[in-house]
């Protein structure tokens, strides 16, 4: 029997992936270390036990498009909500990207931004940062001048590196760039600004956000973007009728009315990243700064002991998981840890400091 082929610049690409293995304090996804509010569970189940499920969901999401609309103080035909930001991002590339046109990434960054962009048919362009993962601006400035992409990522909080980009950066950026700036900001909560201040109807830029970490709805699978209406109205063009369903826009929707109990998982996080970053610190390893809820770290290699790879190991020899990034491009001996309890995170520097010793 014949197969039928698959795209040909399809053939070579590898899908993301985040191996997960058994062990008792796991750090390596980036996940809210606290469930929601016992409450949102109640009324969540609540209102799913009225759900009409011979229908078909609101289309529009318009309850849940209007509370983010009101978060965010924007109109909610600004808004776009999908099952995760990962399809805000494909539904993007879909309408703004493909055959033809450009993707710009400043690497090393988040992978879907390439992955997604190479799964629509968008040629990619990698520009580098600076050795420290700085975003140096004459090298934007030439790439974006080369490239002339479709669309140009930005990622603030920087993952896999935590770093934040400065509102003069992304306004430069967005001045140069000849298409759509998209400043990815799944960890944008834990940071001191956020470039949802410079979205207008006038610049084609636009800002994504997730539930998955600071509302501790990595379940749910719900993201969204605050944008132009202009660029919503075409993002409707190309995603799937209902692709939203019921369920999906009520949890979002009873998400948003506990507010305070998210900015109090915030700061706790916050407190715990500083003390992670400490103790890290201690122990001799380079830290990033990090505005984001994951601390990027390295140790100064001495011998194969020491390595990334070995580190690593030796933290799951501990039941300790955290994401190894030492095989990445650009990122030699780098290890990302999510921050944790303060149980899960004291776990954590007692292990590394028994591997590390």
């Amino acid at each position: 029997m014949s197969r039928p082929r698959v795209r040909d610049d399809l053939r070579a690409l590898e899908g993301y992936h985040s191996p997960q293995v058994e062990v008792e304090v796991r750090l390596n996804t980036n996940e809210s270390p606290e469930p929601p509010p016992a409450a949102w569970r109640d009324a969540f189940a609540a209102e799913l036990s009225r759900v009409d499920w011979h229908r078909y969901p609101d289309r529009a999401a318009s309850a849940l498009r209007g509370a983010i609309a009101d978060l965010h103080s924007v109109a909610p035909d600004q808004v776009f909500a999908a099952n995760g930001s990962n399809e805000v991002l494909q539904t993007l590339l879909l309408a703004y990207g493909g055959p033809g046109r450009v993707a710009l990434t400043f690497e090393p960054t988040y992978q879907l931004h390439s992955h997604i962009a190479r799964l629509t048919a968008t040629e990619v362009l990698e520009a580098e940062r600076t050795s420290e993962f700085a975003l140096d601006l004459d090298v934007a400035q030439q790439a974006i001048a080369q490239a002339s992409p479709a669309i140009t990522f930005l990622c603030s909080p920087n993952n896999p590196t935590g770093m934040v980009e400065t509102e003069a950066t992304v306004r430069a950026v967005a001045s140069w760039a000849p298409g759509l700036v998209v400043v990815d900001e799944a960890y944008g909560q834990f940071a001191p600004w956020s470039a949802l201040t410079l979205v207008d109807e006038d610049l084609p830029l636009v800002v994504t956000r997730t539930f998955s970490k600071t509302w501790s709805m990595a379940a749910a699978r719900l993201g969204y973007l605050v944008g132009p209406s202009w660029l919503v109205a075409e993002l409707e063009k190309v995603v799937l009728p209902y692709h939203l369903d019921t369920a999906k826009q009520i949890a979002g929707v009873l998400a948003l009315t506990f507010v305070d109990e998210m900015e109090d998982r915030i700061a706790r996080v916050v407190a715990e990243r500083e003390r992670l970053v400490e103790g890290l610190s201690d122990l001799g390893a380079h830290v990033w700064p990090s505005g984001a809820n994951f601390v990027l770290f390295r140790f100064a290699r001495l011998g194969e002991a020491r390595s990334g790879d070995a580190i690593w190991q030796g933290l799951l020899d501990r039941s300790v998981l955290i994401r190894n990034c030492a095989s990445w491009p650009r990122l030699d001996d780098c290890l990302r840890v999510t921050v944790g309890t303060a149980d899960e995170n004291d776990r954590f520097l007692k292990a590394l400091t028994e591997v590390v010793a």
